[in-house]
């Protein structure tokens, strides 16, 4: 089959037609891919911001169709529609019982896992997926049904970027209705946090991003404010009167940005770091000011979601014009066309491209 491989950081994407997959385990399902979303975080893979190894097939956002399942697999028949889930949910772990899947003891062994075979060697996929390619092996607990009638390329986003970017602002920042947020970066999660900040009932929410066309892009799903970096704290005085807003979302990883979206929120305000940073880069604060403003600095991973629910909820939100999804798509490609979207993305041109098998 056909997979767009990671073979060396910082080069692009080697495309090969002679891909294949391993056994099928017990607990496992084998997926046709109908469509992929192309994430930064699967750029951030290529330049070696997050960890990934060489070789591997790339993608993480994805959805399809079971084309077989292992003798163990009690939820899942040949048939069914799933959504891809880079967090396994296994429902076992601590993490899990707690009620914090999104944090699940078993993504490590996922992503450890070697799924495909190139070369007759086995190979892993990105954070245990691999959605670049045509069909994957991935465990039960990473595979999340959905219904039959809705369109698979629409479904592909809720994998990562829409999960993360909304669960930011409803789950993990619970934002209030009737306050004031400001998020950092107009991409792909970005626009997502924008969204969940409007079905949040926020009042104000401020898209702050440098590139002019993705501040535009920003006001169509529902920021009532965009602005370049230097313009920010303009935006402050006028929404808040100086005082600092109730939230910021930061979504690009960036110790400036971080620290800013810190800076940005008002005493007792809430900043959620949601961006993938480097592990070598490094915030800094003063021990004074985090005792005396008291402000809350937390991190969201996978937007705090619980995917068995929050899938669903997402969903229920499309059905009902509340969340835009097929607006996120700026281009549909084959997997031939990886490179020139990650070009594009790192260019600002596009927020999300969906590759189509």
């Amino acid at each position: 089959m056909k997979a767009a491989i990671l073979t060396e950081l910082n080069k692009d994407l080697v495309i090969r037609d002679d891909v294949g997959l391993g056994d099928l385990g017990n607990d496992d399902v084998h997926v046709q891919l109908v469509s992929s979303g192309v994430c930064h975080s699967d750029v951030s893979a290529q330049n070696g911001t997050i960890p990934s190894g060489t070789p591997c097939v790339l993608g993480h956002e994805g959805a399809g169709i079971v084309k077989e399942v292992g003798a163990g697999v009690t939820e899942l028949k040949a048939g069914d529609h799933i959504i891809v889930s880079f967090t396994p949910a296994c429902r076992k772990c601590r993490s899990c019982l707690r009620g914090e899947s999104n944090l699940c003891e078993a993504m490590g062994a996922m992503a450890m896992a070697q799924k495909f075979v190139i070369d007759g060697a086995p190979v892993s996929g990105f954070t245990g997926c691999g959605t670049f390619a045509e069909e994957m092996i991935i465990p039960e607990a990473a595979a999340v049904k959905v219904d039959d009638d809705i369109p698979l390329d629409v479904v592909s986003l809720i994998g990562c970027g829409v999960t993360t970017g909304v669960g930011a602002a409803i789950n993990t920042a619970d934002i209030r209705p009737g306050t004031s947020v400001v998020v950092f970066g107009a991409g792909g999660v970005g626009i997502s946090a924008i969204q969940g900040a409007r079905i949040a009932g926020a009042a104000e929410i401020v898209a702050v991003d440098m590139v002019e066309s993705k501040l535009e892009m920003a006001k169509k799903f529902g920021a009532t404010h965009a602005v370049k970096p230097e313009d920010l704290e303009g935006a402050k005085q006028e929404v808040t009167r100086g005082e600092g807003f109730d939230y910021a979302l930061e979504c690009i990883g960036l110790p400036t940005t971080i620290r800013g979206s810190f800076d940005a929120v008002r005493r007792g305000g809430t900043a959620v770091v949601v961006g993938v940073g480097k592990m070598t880069e490094m915030v800094q604060f003063s021990a004074f000011e985090l005792f005396f403003n008291e402000k809350n600095l937390k991190g969201s991973m996978y937007g705090s979601a619980n995917v068995r629910t929050d899938f669903d909820r997402l969903l229920r939100l499309w059905r009902q014009g509340k969340l835009d999804l097929e607006g996120m798509i700026s281009r549909r490609i084959k997997v031939d066309e990886v490179n020139d979207a990650f070009r594009a993305m790192q260019a600002g041109e596009v927020i999300r491209s969906v590759i189509q098998f």
